[in-house]
């Protein structure tokens, strides 16, 4: 785990941020927020592309920048990988060449990193003599990190690497990404405003609002909060649960998947029993009943306890946390219905939730069996 501390300020313009954390890194940890947030600024100010106004930046004990005491570490001599939007690769080397620049800027200081993993991790023994004009948009991020990789960094910072990429290459690129701290022991710190890439990658999760840290800390734990709304988004949000593949039916073409204590019935996953994935549920997707209905075709019907009722005032609706087992579900209902099933905290309901609601399309992470 990597320490990044933060306490500065920067001001462009008319935007002003406040930048002030202190971070343990460990895997994918995720910056996000709507646009203008601060998010490519912060992310800048730590490759040190950007001089923050005034403060400090350390990395694991490393002062980066100290205004106050005139310090201030060039990005070349951070030990930084960065990948952007676009891949940014030379033009005029071939994939090959543009791994070797990488290898050539490598830091002593980061993880030892072999030229031939980063080659067969990111399956690019075929498009070693390509140019880059070559290349789909999917190979070109590909090369792209594993360029940023050959450099051996201490820490890799991905600025929305995926924004350009339709749905199939990005969740092809996600595949790469996600195993990216695993295999080579470098924490990630990834820009997106995609909730679907913070659920598939992110560990940890911290919001950004106007240049200011609104909220840090485990994924599940964020998104289940209903303080958050207006930044996680209200029509959007849910909340990651974490499972485990306890069958299948071949017959109907369903998948169970234990989350601790009780199983959810989604279409077919084509992964083995024993193997962990990350669903994604999303608030508007549930339904709640005071009683076990019967009769009835949602697929999972799951005793839970509401913990939280968050009525939003200038909506009909009204956020509610569930507790479930080790596990946390919301659900969006109108107030109206709040008020006529009498919820309260505490009060024992079952959580509707229709197989076909759970989001699939980039979830599904390539992790190992369980234990």
């Amino acid at each position: 785990m990597k320490r990044l501390q933060l306490d500065c300020n920067l001001t462009r313009g008319g935007f002003a941020a406040r930048f002030a954390a202190d971070l343990q890194l460990d895997g994918i940890t995720a910056l996000f927020g709507p646009n203008g947030a601060g998010k490519t600024t912060l992310l800048r100010v730590i490759a040190g592309l950007d001089r923050a106004s005034d403060g400090v930046v350390r990395f694991e004990g490393e002062t980066w920048q100290d205004s106050g005491a005139g310090t201030f570490v060039a990005a070349a001599r951070r030990g930084v990988g960065l990948v952007f939007q676009d891949g940014r690769l030379f033009s005029h080397l071939s994939v090959a060449g543009n791994l070797a620049y990488g290898e050539r800027r490598a830091s002593m200081r980061g993880p030892a990193i072999a030229r031939g993993e980063v080659i067969e991790a990111f399956m690019l023994e075929g498009l070693m003599q390509r140019d880059p004009a070559t290349l789909s948009g999917g190979e070109a991020q590909r090369v792209a990190i594993a360029r940023a990789l050959m450099a051996r960094p201490q820490l890799l910072l991905m600025d929305e690497p995926l924004a350009a990429l339709d749905n199939p290459r990005r969740a092809d690129i996600l595949s790469f990404i996600e195993r990216v701290p695993e295999i080579f022991g470098v924490p990630v710190l990834y820009v997106t405003h995609a909730i679907d890439e913070v659920v598939r990658l992110a560990s940890q999760l911290v919001l950004l609002e106007q240049g200011r840290f609104i909220a840090s800390g485990p994924t599940a734990e964020v998104l289940s909060r209903l303080d958050l709304p207006p930044l996680t988004g209200r029509f959007e949000a849910g909340v990651a649960i974490d499972g485990v593949v306890a069958g299948s039916d071949s017959d109907y073409a369903l998948t169970r998947v234990d989350i601790g204590g009780t199983e959810l019935v989604v279409p077919r996953l084509d992964f083995p029993e024993g193997h962990r994935v990350r669903l994604r549920i999303r608030a508007r997707d549930v339904s709640l009943a005071l009683s076990k209905p019967t009769g009835i075709s949602f697929r999972n019907i799951l005793k839970a306890e509401v913990a939280e009722i968050a009525p939003e005032e200038d909506t009909a609706f009204a956020e509610i946390r569930l507790n479930l087992g080790n596990q946390t579900l919301r659900a969006r209902l109108t107030r109206k219905s709040v008020d006529e099933l009498r919820l309260k905290p505490g009060l024992s309901v079952y959580a509707l939730i229709k197989g076909v609601a759970l989001d699939r399309r980039l979830l599904l992470p390539g992790g190992p069996k369980a234990d």
